[in-house]
C-alpha cells in the first residue's frame, strides 16, 4: 500500500524485454535507504517487487499483465519514473491510500498555467469515470491528486509548484500517456451496493403479493 506522495524521481538504466515479461533496472538513491529484496516500490504508480539491489540500481521484474495494463510497456532507457516505497503502519498519510494496481492508461490532453501552478487535463479510459468525483482522489503516475473538475471522461487536477518540481509531470506534455488508479473506496462501495441490490431483488422476487379484500 502507498500514499501517492512521491519520494524520488528515478531513471531507467536498463530494460530487458523477454517473451512475455520484462526486467527493469532503475537508478535511484533516496528510496534505497532500508530497502530490501522482496520489498514493494511504486514505479509510476505500479506496485513492483524488488528482486535485487546494488550501489547504483534497484531491479524489478514486470509481468505480462502489468505490461498490458500500464505505461510500463513503453519504458525505454533514460525514461524518468516516480518512485515511492511502501507505506509503514504509523506513518502519516499525506495523500490517499494507493494500491499500486493500475486501472488503465490515460492521456494528457491539456496543460494550462494558472498562477504559479498548472491545471492538468487527463482523458481517462472509458468505464472508469463511474469512480470519479469532484474533489475526490485519483492517482496519476502514482501521484495522489485531487480532482478539481470532472467532465465526462476527462479530469482536471490543479498542480502546485511542489508537485511539478518533485514528480515526472514536469516533463510530460500533451499526448503523454499516464497510469491511472481510481480511489479504492469507490470500487468497494460499488461492489457492496451491487451485491446488496442483487440480494434485495432476489428476496423481493420470492415474496407473494398480498392484496386486500
Amino acid at each position: 500500500m502507498f500514499t501517492g506522495i512521491i519520494e524520488e524521481i528515478g531513471e531507467i538504466s536498463s530494460i530487458v524485454k523477454k517473451s512475455r515479461s520484462s526486467s527493469l533496472a532503475l537508478k535511484c538513491s533516496k528510496i534505497k535507504k532500508g530497502l530490501q529484496v522482496g520489498d514493494s516500490v511504486a514505479v509510476d504508480g505500479i506496485c513492483l517487487t524488488v528482486v535485487s539491489i546494488n550501489q547504483q540500481e534497484v531491479r524489478f521484474d514486470i509481468s505480462s499483465e502489468t505490461l498490458a495494463k500500464s505505461t510500463a510497456r513503453h519504458y525505454r532507457k533514460k525514461t524518468k519514473a516516480n518512485l515511492e516505497r511502501a507505506a509503514r503502519l504509523g506513518d502519516r498519510i499525506g495523500g490517499h491510500l494507493v494500491s499500486g494496481h493500475i486501472d488503465g492508461v490515460g492521456k494528457i490532453t491539456g496543460r494550462k498555467k494558472v498562477g504559479n501552478g498548472v491545471n492538468l487535463e487527463v482523458e481517462i479510459p472509458k468505464g472508469l469515470n463511474r469512480y470519479l468525483l469532484e474533489k475526490g482522489s485519483i492517482a496519476i503516475d502514482g501521484i495522489s491528486l485531487t480532482i478539481a473538475e470532472y467532465r465526462g471522461i476527462k479530469v482536471v487536477a490543479a498542480l502546485i509548484p511542489h508537485t511539478l518540481n518533485s514528480t515526472t509531470l514536469q516533463f510530460k506534455r500533451i499526448g503523454a500517456l499516464v497510469n491511472i488508479e481510481c480511489d479504492q473506496l469507490g470500487k468497494y462501495v460499488e461492489k457492496f451496493s451491487t451485491k446488496t441490490n442483487s440480494r434485495v431483488k432476489a428476496q423481493m422476487g420470492d415474496m407473494i403479493p398480498i392484496y386486500g379484500e
